[in-house]
């Protein structure tokens, strides 16, 4: 049984500097891995036909693959990599690829796969260490929601970047700055910074880049994963059980269903943004 302290996860979640990002995901990271049985933390791109968890986790990996042209990419960054199973799918996929995981959570890095044309590195999304227009393209797969401040890490992506560069983003947000009385128990569950998408659209912009393509996808992600567990619970439920106190698995049952509501009225959504150079 793995021990939680609550009062660790809440100074955790609200605090969200770079240490408790790495306490958080390292304490919770393995109840996605046994919700799903994989590797992916991603929430999924779900549909008709990518209507379970690795499935719809794998289809996300795809699009966002074509939206970042990976088939014409040499050199790429996947910063803040978790345990690099998404770098593992592109590889498979793009052969030519050579990838560089960046991730400040060490532990990832090390429980990682290892795989040719693969290289793992802990640093932090803020200070990246590779020489101005080294790369090809810098792709933050759900992860750029815990990068803080935001900005340092757009004003990295500018250094690195080749001129033909792309830097590409799949990331919950906000819309409208809602409430906290609005985000109701994710002000306190969703841990991350609640990036509302008029503010990304201004750090982007101030950061040196255009805007090429954006896909807000919401629907797609917090409804049918909420449907999943919901249709599933009882052998979910089970599942975390045997690993985590029982209160765990209900706060992220409650955390999911008002995430489900907050994506139908629009409180929160899911964005892929293509980013190039100025």
């Amino acid at each position: 049984m793995v021990s939680i302290n609550p009062l660790d996860v809440l100074l955790w979640t609200l605090r969200r500097n770079e240490k408790d990002v790495v306490k958080l995901y390292s304490t919770l990271s393995p109840i996605m891995q046994l919700a799903t049985g994989g590797n992916m933390l991603n929430f999924g791109m779900w549909d008709s036909k990518h209507n379970e968890p690795q499935s719809a986790q794998k289809n996300l990996c795809s699009n966002f693959a074509n939206i970042a042209e990976l088939n014409s990419a040499r050199m790429i960054l996947d910063v803040g990599s978790g345990l690099s199973a998404p770098a593992k799918y592109w590889k498979s996929i793009f052969d030519n690829l050579l990838i560089c995981c960046v991730n400040i959570n060490y532990s990832q890095l090390h429980s990682s796969e290892k795989q040719k044309n693969i290289e793992f590195l802990n640093s932090s999304s803020t200070r990246l260490p590779f020489s101005n227009g080294s790369v090809d393209r810098v792709l933050a797969l759900e992860s750029a929601q815990h990068f803080k401040p935001f900005s340092e890490f757009i004003g990295e992506s500018k250094r690195v970047l080749s001129e033909s560069g792309l830097l590409v983003l799949a990331i919950p947000i906000t819309i409208n700055n809602p409430s906290s009385a609005k985000l109701g128990i994710l002000k306190f569950t969703w841990s991350s910074e609640h990036y509302d998408l008029d503010k990304i659209h201004q750090m982007i912009d101030d950061g040196g880049f255009d805007i090429l393509e954006e896909k807000l996808i919401g629907s797609s992600v917090y409804e049918p994963l909420a449907n999943y567990y919901v249709e599933h619970r009882n052998d979910l439920k089970k599942l975390i059980s045997e690993k985590y106190p029982n209160y765990v698995e209900k706060i992220l049952f409650k955390s999911l269903e008002k995430m489900k509501r907050a994506s139908e009225k629009k409180i929160v959504d899911y964005a892929l943004i293509k980013c190039s150079l100025k």
